[in-house]
């Protein structure tokens, strides 16, 4: 299953807390699209989530500031 979370609204460190509880809710091998803003969301939620084992399949510009990273659980 693919999943969306927007977290274009939030601050860290709420966008990390807000992705990985989303993560520990899906099964594994389902697909979780996470809305972000640049700036310090962006640089620290990839890395974080690689940190933790999951598989960062994209990250990809949709408009303005706002990114969506894919990430596979």
């Amino acid at each position: 299953m693919v999943y969306t979370l927007d977290i274009t609204s939030e601050h860290c460190p709420m966008t990390l807390v807000r992705t990985k509880l989303k993560l520990s809710q899906i099964a594994k091998g389902d697909i979780l699209e996470v809305l972000l803003s640049e700036g310090e969301a962006l640089n620290s939620v990839p890395t974080a989530v690689k940190e933790q084992g999951f598989n960062v399949v994209s990250i990809e510009h949709v408009e303005g500031t706002t990114h969506k990273l894919t990430i596979e659980k």
